[in-house]
Order: structure tokens, then C-alpha cells, then sequence
């Protein structure tokens, strides 16, 4: 199992040495966010400052791009790191895109389906010489001039993953993609009942097989060296659960368990602002179930327990960073590994 860190900087100047540091440090993967910033501007020194890392955007935001633009960005940090970039894509949700984007949201399925397609159209252009004849109901690609055709790179199978929760985005990365990530509001009986099974259908479809598909996540976990500063862990995690699950796109995870109608009382309560009163809908049964807790020294070995067999990457929601306790983090690089 992979082990993963996120850019646990915001500020520019930082990125390369952080980059540099977390690749001393014996991590797999670097993975950007966009969140407040630009999830590919730091890659680009994260390509600069590191020689073995793999990276990418987990995720970029789709639709606000065209599918040229994600590929013509994935081509350059490809060509500039020597074949280590990972295109990372998601749809974000409906409000998202219409209030913060400014732009149209439909048929986020078929239209990410027809962006992965065009976007490997592009690049069979490039590196093959193929004619653009790409044309969906969503995107069209049916130009491309010598002097706009960056032309070909010597590690042209750059990979996709897209993020996925519900049914259509599941089967779609097992029909297209070369991996999934996983929200980090997950249970191992969602995966095993919901993802796992949709995934597979998706793989059927295409004939491959799961080896050929990576599925990588951001886990929650509760640590700390004493029962103390376990239980104080506890509460950000909780407040976190509540935002994510106050999201009906991620309803079915709690329904999952028997929590469906916990999604409408935060859904109601975040439109009204009420972030304490959110915190409090998220019980100690779910974060137990939706978080791994236990003593730091434990980390690597709990998240070895929960995810061989269902995951291949993972990462912690709370990053890394240089100077800290370090000899924590070796210890679970050792257990994953």
C-alpha cells in the first residue's frame, strides 16, 4: 500500500522545498487540492524540486475547464517531470459550480465521461498524429494546427483518476480511468457493498481487470500518545463529518449504516449556520465507524487493518509537515510498506 501526503503549504515559495522534503522523507505521492488556490500551479515546482514523487491534483475541479486546457496542463508537467504527473478530476457538486464557478451544471456523468474521452483524443493527437474527430453531445474536438500541437512526449500514458461516490462515477473509473479517488468520508461497508461492486461493473465493461485500476484516499484518523489528546483529536474530526455528510450528493454513505435521515438535519443546519449544532448530530458510533482511532505508534498497523484488500494509496486528512515528529511517519511508511 502506497503511503500519500498532501501540500501542506499555501504559499508558493514553500512548495519546492516541501516537495523536495516529503520525497526525503519516503513518501509515494504528493497530492494538491482546490480548495482556496489553484490545484496545478504548485505542481509545477512540485515537478521541478523532486525526481521519483508522483503527484497530481486530487482533485481539480472539472467543468470550470475545458478538456483541452486539463490536457494541455497534463501534458507540460508530464513532459517536465519525466512521466510521473497523475490527472486527477471531479465534478464537484451543483452548487459549486453554478454559485462559486459561475457556470452550468448538467449531466455531470455523461458530460466527465465525454471529457475523459476527449481528452485522450487530444493526446492520441499529439503524440500519434490522429486526426481531431472527437464530437459528444458535451465537447467537440475537431481542430488542432502544427502551430497549436505541442507534439509528442516520451511518456505519453499519462493517468486518470476521477473522484467518485455515487454508482455512475464508480463504474465510470472502472470503465475509463486508471483510478478513483475515494472521498474521505467512507466506510469500509460502503466500500465493500457500494464502490467495490460498481467498480467491477465498470471494469467488466471495458475487460479489465481491478489490478488495473488504482483506488486512493485521504483517511481520517484520530491519533494522539495519550487517551487525552485522543479525545481532543476527536472533535475537529467530528466537525469535518458534519460538513462533508451535510452534503446530499454523499447521502447513501450514511445510509449505508442506517444514518439516512442524519443528511437532512445537516442540510438544514448548515443552511442556518449552525456548525455546533452539526457537530452534535455526528455520534461517537459514527466517528468510530468513519474514522481510525487509536495511539500514534498504532497508525500504520489500523490503517494496514482496515484497507489491504480495498485500497492502494493512501493518505492522511491531516498532512505532513517538515520538522515535525517524523519518526511517526516512518513508522507507518514501515507498516504499509
Amino acid at each position: 500500500m502506497k503511503l500519500d501526503t498532501g501540500i501542506a503549504t499555501g504559499a508558493l515559495a514553500e512548495v519546492g522545498r516541501y516537495a523536495a522534503a516529503a520525497e526525503e522523507m519516503g513518501f509515494d505521492g504528493l497530492w494538491s487540492v482546490e480548495t482556496s488556490q489553484d490545484p496545478y500551479l504548485p505542481l509545477t515546482l512540485v515537478a521541478e524540486h523532486t525526481s521519483r514523487l508522483r503527484f497530481g491534483p486530487a482533485i481539480a475541479v472539472a467543468f470550470p475547464r475545458s478538456p483541452l486546457v486539463h490536457a494541455q496542463i497534463a501534458w507540460d508537467l508530464q513532459r517536465q517531470s519525466g512521466g510521473r504527473f497523475i490527472l486527477g478530476l471531479g465534478t464537484q457538486v451543483k452548487g459549486h459550480n453554478e454559485r462559486r464557478f459561475g457556470i452550468r451544471w448538467n449531466a455531470p456523468g455523461p458530460r466527465l465521461r465525454e471529457m475523459i474521452q476527449m481528452i485522450r483524443a487530444v493526446w492520441d493527437c499529439w503524440q500519434n498524429g490522429t486526426k481531431p474527430a472527437f464530437e459528444g453531445e458535451h465537447y467537440r474536438f475537431t481542430m488542432m494546427t502544427p502551430f497549436f500541437n505541442p507534439g509528442p512526449i516520451e511518456h505519453p500514458a499519462i493517468p486518470i483518476y476521477i473522484a467518485g461516490v455515487n454508482a455512475y462515477m464508480c463504474r465510470l473509473a472502472g470503465e475509463l480511468c486508471d483510478g478513483l479517488h475515494v472521498h474521505p468520508f467512507h466506510s469500509t461497508t460502503y466500500l465493500r457493498e457500494h464502490l467495490l461492486p460498481e467498480l467491477h461493473e465498470g471494469l467488466a465493461k471495458s475487460n479489465r481487470r481491478r489490478e488495473d485500476l488504482s483506488l486512493a484516499t485521504t483517511a481520517f484518523v484520530i491519533a494522539g500518545d495519550t487517551d487525552e489528546e485522543i479525545e481532543r483529536a476527536r472533535e475537529p474530526v467530528r466537525m469535518q463529518l458534519a460538513f462533508y455528510a451535510s452534503t446530499r450528493t454523499y447521502r447513501r454513505i450514511l445510509e449505508t449504516h442506517g444514518w439516512g435521515e442524519t443528511s437532512g438535519r445537516l442540510n438544514e443546519k448548515a443552511a442556518k449556520g449552525d456548525w455546533a449544532g452539526m457537530a452534535r448530530e455526528i455520534t461517537d458510533e459514527m466517528l468510530d465507524v468513519y474514522a481510525i482511532s487509536c495511539r500514534w505508534d498504532q497508525v500504520g498497523e489500523k490503517i494496514k487493518e482496515k484497507y489491504t484488500g480495498i485500497l492502494d494509496r493512501v493518505a492522511l486528512y491531516v498532512p505532513w509537515k517538515p520538522g515535525g515528529k517524523n519518526e511517526r511517519w516512518q513508522g507507518i511508511r514501515r507498516a504499509l510498506a
